[in-house]
């Protein structure tokens, strides 16, 4: 069990969080929820003990391990590969290096035995003669084949060594695991497997991430770091935003009788736990939710951005015809005469492994590539809005305020005060509004982004990455828009909740060819028949 105790940070002006005290016991997975900049991975830092709060202190039961995942990919480039997952158990690893020098010692002494003695029995004591297949193990359910674990980590690619970082900090069954952003650069498959080894994992684990899909799936509890307290809520991110909305909306009601309230509220839990999976984490939230009170649930002080997208005319019958394009890019053939029709009731989802495949055919049907064979052509009633992946070219060196730089792709009769107030509606409320285009986070680039794309009515927008760099809030505001949109939709993104929930077609563009299916992403990845063929196209 790790609990803190009355913790406060503040950094200059700033304060994160005062007088929190929370118990985070074994057998539940909390995520760790807030706004950008309000301090969730700075909380990990203090529970790991590697920032030191001002107030407060954080302790650990008798005996507990706490394992971290790094986010030094290049600290471990002259170890091999099985040797670094199993650093992750520092104490372990030592009693392995001391056993070996000793062993080594061309003048071995009566000493020196019995030393390596003890250390034999705390190595054994750690399961220590299994280490070695553990690691393996992990590796190989995390996608990191048995030909690379004896290869040090400076050969491996940057994805790579994101998973064997993640299976150095789940070696050796810790107690307590602090996981910040842990499914940044895994692929479907090593996502999916890391869910069911959490929700299987008995011990303390706590998450930051902004993979709703991910804290669904794997969190009995929300740990909300708000109003410069965090809060602890029980269940997954679903229940918290819907529970927070239902708060506010109580709070703004207050003629409403509290009977009424806890009906509503009631029908609320009642909805939630009915949905409720059969797996473990699952049925320990059910048990939970069955005891909520109406005091327990608390209105946010998040705010969510307003994304909505209107057309200026409606779509025709044809909207896009992709015939037979293929392109070669530094030698590697990443598009192979690659052939489809996009239809006006589409919201078609990019998805699979080939990251520059689906770049490269949004690029080409944008006009920003050519082909190097092939054609493609847009329907004549169609106008189209495209988010690139790599926005940089519309921000970097522009020394134009916000107001100016939205000023640029809107109607010329649009005054300063619509732009202010389209800006704001964009949380780029007043003085936010005179920073300049130039010194703005990525979260803040993709806002304006959304804007440019509002203003400009198209009634198909083509989309690469959308969510990359937002945070939940701006993230659940921008799926919501989508899913209202009226018109076609052309997108990629890694989040599984996202794509589910939008997306009526996918295409997934292998080496062999595409496959296209008009099925949810979550029909897509369960249907084991079809995930077996396309695994057969990629090898």
């Amino acid at each position: 069990m790790i609990t803190v105790n009355n913790v406060g940070l503040q950094y200059g002006d700033k304060k994160l969080f005062e007088e929190v005290n929370i118990k985070f016991t074994p057998g539940n997975c909390y995520g760790v929820i807030g706004a950008n900049g309000a301090g969730k991975s700075t909380f990990l830092k203090v529970l790991s003990g590697e920032v030191e709060p001002q107030t407060g202190n954080v302790s650990i039961s008798d005996g507990e391990r706490l394992a971290i995942l790094k986010q030094n990919h290049f600290g471990y480039e002259e170890h091999e590969v099985l040797q670094t997952v199993m650093m992750g158990h520092e104490r372990l690893f030592k009693i392995i290096e001391e056993k070996d020098a000793l062993y080594a010692k061309a003048d071995f002494s009566e000493a020196d035995g019995m030393r390596a003695a003890e250390l034999e029995g705390e190595f054994a004591e750690l399961n220590g003669w299994e280490a070695e297949s553990d690691a393996a193990v992990l590796l190989k359910g995390i996608g990191i084949s048995e030909n690379l674990h004896d290869k040090k980590m400076a050969e491996l690619t940057g994805s790579e060594k994101v998973k064997v970082l993640l299976a150095q900090a789940l070696f050796g069954n810790p107690d307590i695991l602090l996981l910040d952003e842990p499914t940044n650069g895994l692929d479907l498959q090593a996502i999916q497997w890391l869910e069911e080894f959490l929700i299987n994992f008995e011990n303390t684990v706590i998450v930051v991430s902004h993979d709703r899909h991910f804290l669904n799936k794997i969190c009995t509890h929300i740990a909300d770091v708000d109003f410069g307290k965090i809060q602890l809520y029980i269940g997954n991110y679903d229940f918290w935003y819907e529970s927070s909305q239902l708060a506010t909306q109580m709070a703004q009601d207050e003629n409403k009788k509290k009977e009424e309230k806890i009906k509503e509220l009631q029908a609320f839990v009642a909805r939630f736990s009915a949905n409720a999976s059969k797996s473990k984490q699952a049925t320990s939230r059910k048990k939970m939710l069955d005891n909520i009170t109406l005091e327990d649930i608390k209105p946010s002080s998040r705010r969510y951005p307003y994304v909505g997208f209107q057309m200026e005319r409606e779509i025709g019958n044809d909207v896009l015809t992709v015939k037979d394009i293929s392109k070669t890019i530094d030698g590697v053939k990443v598009l192979d005469n690659v052939s489809f029709t996009m239809n006006r009731e589409d919201k078609l989802a990019l998805v699979g492994r080939d990251e520059i495949a689906k770049t490269t055919l949004l690029k080409i049907i944008m006009g920003e590539m050519e082909p190097d064979s092939g054609e493609y052509k847009w329907g004549v009633t169609t106008s189209q809005s495209y988010f690139p992946k790599d926005n940089s070219k519309y921000f970097d060196g522009v020394k134009l305020t916000l107001v100016e730089w939205l000023r640029q792709y809107s109607p010329e009769d649009q005054t300063e005060t619509f732009l202010r107030g389209f800006l704001g509606r964009m949380l780029f409320s007043g003085e936010d509004a005179l920073k300049e285009a130039d010194v703005l986070s990525g979260g803040e680039k993709v806002r304006c982004m959304l804007s440019k794309m509002m203003l400009s009515k198209s009634n198909v927008l083509v989309m690469d990455e959308p969510t990359n760099h937002l945070d939940l809030e701006s993230i659940q505001s921008l799926n919501e828009g989508l899913i209202k949109f009226k018109g076609a939709l052309l997108f990629t993104s890694h989040d599984q909740q996202f794509v589910n929930s939008i997306a009526n077609r996918l295409i997934e563009i292998t080496p062999t060819g595409i496959v296209d299916k008009e099925m949810t992403y979550d029909e897509y990845v369960s249907d084991k028949k079809l995930q077996k063929e396309i695994a057969a196209m990629y090898s």
